[in-house]
């Protein structure tokens, strides 16, 4: 009986600790958010990286705060260290792992000096990610995958709590492919809506005058803690349907490697502790809308993203779960234009076929949340006619 009693007081103890951890962290996320407007998604999207100890890639035009917003975030783990660099096709591994130790050099030993550099950084953001050479390609894929810095017979376990990436391009060369596949989450960041352009204004401002005493903060340790508490949620209630997903999304030709597929797990567990929960639901699933190679695929994954989860109405559902935008009727209506002429112009192959479904079905959810009652039925006709058209061919 003391035994139990004193096994229930750690217990307590621990779930104090795991709470406080989560306040601290969502109350960091709530300062960037509030800094950077327009940018909630990104900043949850970050947070559920770090707390997942995932890398995340950043996509989007110049001057679109991707830096500023990440060195924000980076300065917010008060006792970790930063690491940020701006990576040109001639950028050489002394510029990110350090250069070798001259003293240890004269003894005939090959040593990385790496103070100041990215192994020893918690915090790590490689702008215009590829832009990155052969020479420093393969220790840059090692450190991204296995958190490990290995040159030559060095090797040594990095403390980065997470790497972020950034570009205005998505690679089109074959052998940068597996750079990008290192990065787990991808997020399109563009620029805000004309509306909340005076906001930007007004909180660009602010951030130029706040000194470090108001910037709220969590400890690199803390953050460790919370990640290691990740890989206890419990998944068993959304393992069916998250296999089920994954079977469907590369029927419809969406890439998913069993190592990607294993790695994502993280993610809906990442959303499920950020929230408080130690089991994970059905719309914590979300997460799975960022997992795009082109950005043709990003409104297939958000259409069949939000049919899978707009059943959950948890109340402890992460924010982000089910935040459908206001579709504007006629960008959706061109969209079905598109399809239509699609489906009756050209031979389709099995999976060009699987796509327009997959649109369609997508443009179909979009539909329910147009304002509009005569807009919004127009469109759901021309929609009912192409689904006519495609069961009629089958």
């Amino acid at each position: 009986m003391v035994q139990r009693g004193f096994l229930e007081r750690i217990k307590k103890i621990k779930q104090k600790l795991m709470t406080q951890n989560i306040e601290k962290l969502n109350t960091v996320l709530n300062y960037v958010k509030s800094t950077f407007v327009g940018k909630n998604d990104v900043v949850d999207l970050l947070g559920i990286c770090l707390l997942a100890r995932e890398n995340a890639f950043l996509y989007g035009p110049p001057g679109t705060a991707k830096s500023a917003l990440v060195r924000t975030l980076a300065k917010t783990v008060k006792d970790g260290k930063n690491f940020e660099y701006l990576l040109t096709r001639f950028t050489e591994p002394n510029e990110i792992f350090g250069p070798f130790d001259i003293r240890k050099l004269k003894e005939g030993e090959l040593f990385t000096n790496t103070d100041g550099m990215m192994p020893e950084a918690s915090m790590v953001f490689l702008d215009e990610i590829f832009n990155a050479n052969s020479a420093i390609l393969n220790s840059l894929l090692m450190a991204l995958n296995e958190k490990i810095f290995k040159r030559g017979k060095e090797t040594k376990n990095l403390p980065a709590l997470m790497f972020v990436g950034a570009s205005n391009v998505l690679p089109e060369d074959e052998a940068l492919n597996a750079l990008f596949d290192r990065f787990l989450v991808r997020i399109n960041v563009d620029y805000v809506h004309p509306d909340l352009l005076q906001q930007v204004l007004l909180a660009g401002r602010k951030l130029e005058n706040t000194t470090d005493a108001e910037i709220p903060e969590i400890l690199a340790h803390e953050i460790k803690e919370l990640q290691a508490l990740c890989k206890n949620v419990d998944l068993k209630p959304i393992y069916e349907v998250y296999l089920n997903t994954i079977i469907s999304l590369r029927n419809t030709g969406i890439t998913i490697s069993d190592r990607r597929a294993v790695k994502m797990q993280n993610l809906i567990a990442a959303s499920a502790l950020i929230c408080g929960r130690n089991e994970a639901i059905l719309s914590d699933l979300w997460v799975l809308k960022y997992i795009w190679d082109t950005e043709e695929q990003i409104e297939i994954l958000e259409g069949i993203i939000n049919r899978t989860i707009e059943k959950d109405e948890n109340p402890k559902s992460h924010p982000q779960a089910l935040h459908n935008k206001t579709p504007n009727p006629e960008e959706v209506m061109k969209d079905v234009k598109i399809l239509i002429d699609q489906w009756e112009n050209g031979k389709l192959s099995f999976e060009e076929q699987n796509v327009i479904k997959d649109k369609l079905r997508y443009l179909q959810t979009r539909c329910d949340w147009i304002t509009n009652a005569e807009q919004k039925q127009f469109i759901q006709k021309e929609i009912e006619s192409l689904w006519q058209k495609i069961l009629q061919s089958a």
